[in-house]
């Protein structure tokens, strides 16, 4: 299996086991942007219009109609009280009968920026970071990457003092490409972690920043800060695993793949790593 290849197993490993076996380090839990991309090294803008049409396109002529139905029930009234009960109509409609994550978040946000409390603004937040950490389009990081931004924007003038919204924050600018300066991300994660050490969340982002940035050594010893605390937390399991495979370190590779393998009880993520221990191994 090429190196590449394997990286999108590993992903997918990655969400198979937060979803059988919760083992993720999570955050406890417009001014909509239909921000564009930047135009830089061919990659095309991504809008919010442009995701909703091409989501639509996919529908079946039943669902069409009772979309339609949902769009067209805000009446005179308390336009605003119904405007929420339409976003939280459509965002169950594009998760439950649709089952598309983009229309799913962005109504999902916009019933967030209506309500306007913390915990509404950083729960549609975390929908988009989580997506962020996983996803490998450039104009897709930065649709993510900008949506989250506004949404703990907000959160943060209602409670300055979120740490948890504080490394989002990071977050977005580290893997959002959303600015020219990645650090400023970095800065904002590690000012937190750096008073408070026992932040897992904290530590685990800027592992996944050293990891994405090449410096695998300083990686490496933030996943270790998260597995001394959490000796079984999958996500920094593999995450060290993979770090320790792209610095080449094929030996330790194999010891935090294998410590995977043990720990997951999914057969289908045990056969993979199987091959992939016995390809680190030849």
């Amino acid at each position: 299996m090429k190196k590449q290849q394997w990286i999108i197993v590993l992903v997918g490993l990655i969400l198979v086991v937060v979803i059988y076996i919760g083992g993720k380090t999570a955050a406890p839990k417009s001014d909509s942007p239909a921000a564009a991309a930047p135009q830089s090294a061919g990659v095309q803008p991504v809008t919010t219009e442009l995701l909703l049409t091409k989501a639509k396109q996919r529908l079946t002529p039943e669902q069409i109609s009772r979309l339609a139905s949902i769009e067209s029930s805000v009446k005179r009234g308390d336009v605003k009280d119904q405007q929420l009960h339409v976003y939280h109509q459509l965002a169950k409609f594009w998760s439950d009968s649709a089952k598309m994550f983009e229309p799913f978040a962005y109504y999902t946000s916009e019933a967030a920026k209506l309500e306007n409390s913390e915990k509404s603004l950083t729960f549609a937040a975390h929908l988009f970071l989580d997506n962020l950490l996983t996803e490998g389009d450039p104009a897709m990081q930065h649709w993510l990457g900008e949506n989250a931004k506004v949404l703990l924007d907000k959160a943060l003038v209602i409670n300055p003092a979120n740490d948890s919204s504080k490394i989002g924050l990071g977050i977005c600018y580290m893997f959002g490409n959303i600015s020219d300066n990645p650090m400023q991300g970095i800065l904002e994660v590690r000012k937190v972690v750096q008073e408070h050490p026992e932040n897992l969340y904290g530590q685990m982002v800027l592992g996944l920043g050293g990891k994405k940035s090449g410096q695998y050594d300083k990686a490496i010893e933030r996943f270790k800060i998260v597995l001394n605390k959490e000796p079984e937390n999958l996500e920094a399991i593999f995450n060290i695993a993979e770090t320790f495979e792209l610095k080449g370190d094929k030996p330790n590779a194999v010891i935090w793949y294998q410590k995977a393998r043990d720990i997951i009880k999914v057969p289908d993520a045990k056969i993979a790593l199987d091959k992939r221990i016995k390809e680190l191994k030849n």
